[in-house]
């Protein structure tokens, strides 16, 4: 059984995206799986890079296809490097996948689950869709335009009908599952598998030990860090705002890091308020990661409060491995807000709340233990929940399973799935934890 990984970036690309599907790709691979991944030639924060068709690195083999370069900075042109890695995406896909096989469709580009369903079809390969987000619903609740009422009714039962096509739907959060299983999709396909970092790549590095705070020349300030995609999804309004009310602290920093669609905006307010406490810096590679995320002494993550089930920020994995508190700005009550008042590792603020995130910000400088204690526990919360090693033996065991299910149906008119009746409960296939597992009770652990 070969196993295909089809996502837009993959390894060297620093993405999200890319991260997450090349750990799980490698691990497979030198576990013994046979390991294709189907991806674009571009970088990220580089739509003109040109890497190469074909390689092999640790095991997998990379087929990279030709698409559009157009970039993320215009809807336009990333529809069109959507469109062109569809149809040859898909077709290559068709060409290598035989019947038995296991597809894993990434939501990179969006809806590629309905295309993966076509092809799963066509050649009774076995489908998992792996769902970091839900398109449409991320393009209405952030009003893009082309996206009106119709057209994402229409996606949307397009994508529901690929997802109930699927052996299971890999999401990240409870309220993602919630969602779909709202929608119709059967309970026994979701699995809930948290997104996650790796341990022993990313673990906390002292300030005085730290290079690159020392290169960024951020040894004598408090830090307050931002690292990952700058997207739509975020809200930087408030980051910003609390930026600006603390210009004249010259002990604290600012410090983002990363790209995205938000990443202009930003530089153009640094530079049309004279935000000389904002440092811009671009996604660091795999080997630094460590450095990166530890010189924070507390991050920032951020979701828009009308994407509560519809995405989950993955930013907080790396903070947490790094053992840096986080403070949230969104809503308290959903999936985030809970996760971090639960493990006692951060604080939650409101959208547009900047004299809020101000006052955590002024109150933490003078409170250096209140870090170092949401630090500790969000490790410990990393250590007990997200560390990668348990992620992919709950991938291992998805794949397991799946591999004795019968084998789909072929024909585009037949079954819509394998048999799935067999499939036993959520909690008993080992991938979602019975509550939310938090460091134990100590004197360190405060409450807000």
């Amino acid at each position: 059984m070969k196993i295909f990984f089809i996502n837009r970036f993959f390894d060297p690309d620093q993405s999200a995206t890319s991260r997450m599907t090349s750990s799980l790709a490698f691990a497979l691979a030198s576990a013994g799986w046979t390991v294709h991944v189907i991806t674009s030639r571009q970088l990220y924060d580089d739509p003109k890079a040109n890497l190469p068709g074909l390689a092999t690195n640790r095991g997998v083999i990379i087929h990279r296809v030709l698409s559009f370069r157009f970039g993320r900075m215009q809807l336009l042109g990333r529809l069109f490097d959507y469109l062109s890695f569809y149809a040859a995406a898909s077709w290559r896909l068709w060409r290598l996948a035989a019947r038995g096989d296991v597809a894993v469709a990434g939501t990179d580009p969006p809806l590629f689950s309905v295309c993966a369903a076509f092809v799963n079809r066509l050649t009774g390969m076995r489908l998992i869709n792996w769902l970091q987000d839900l398109f449409p619903e991320v393009a209405s609740a952030l009003r893009i335009k082309g996206c009106g009422r119709w057209l994402g009714r229409g996606l949307s039962a397009m994508r529901d009908v690929s997802l109930r096509c699927a052996e299971a739907n890999v999401v990240p959060g409870e309220g993602m599952a919630s969602y779909l299983s709202r929608r119709g999709i059967p309970e026994e396909r979701i699995w809930i598998r948290h997104n996650w970092s790796d341990g022993t790549k990313v673990r906390p590095v002292a300030p005085d030990e730290n290079e690159l705070r020392r290169e960024w020349h951020l040894l004598d300030k408090f830090v307050v860090g931002y690292s990952g995609n700058m997207g739509r999804a975020h809200d930087f309004t408030t980051i910003i705002a609390a930026a600006a009310v603390l210009k004249q602290r010259s002990d604290i920093v600012f410090l983002l890091v990363g790209q995205g669609q938000h990443r202009p905006w930003i530089e153009e307010q640094v530079q049309r308020q004279d935000l000389v406490n904002v440092v811009l810096q671009p996604f660091q590679p795999e080997a630094r990661l460590s450095e990166s995320l530890s010189v924070p002494d507390v991050h920032l993550v951020s979701l828009r409060p009308e994407l509560e089930g519809f995405v989950v920020p993955s930013k907080f994995y790396g903070a947490a491995a790094a053992g840096r508190g986080v403070l949230f700005i969104g809503n308290s009550g959903g999936e985030m807000g809970r996760l971090v008042r639960a493990g006692c590792c951060g604080a939650v603020v409101a959208e547009g709340d900047h004299l809020a995130l101000r006052e955590w910000i002024l109150r933490l400088r003078e409170a250096p233990e209140t870090c170092a204690t949401w630090g500790r526990n969000a490790r410990a919360l990393f250590e007990a929940q997200f560390d990668q090693q348990a992620a992919f033996a709950s991938w291992r065991r998805l794949l397991a399973a799946i591999e004795h299910q019968p084998l789909p149906v072929r024909g585009l008119f037949g079954p819509a799935a394998a048999a799935n009746a067999a499939w036993p409960n959520a909690q008993a296939r080992g991938l979602v934890p019975t509550a939310p597992i938090v460091p134990t009770d100590t004197p360190e652990r405060i409450g807000y």
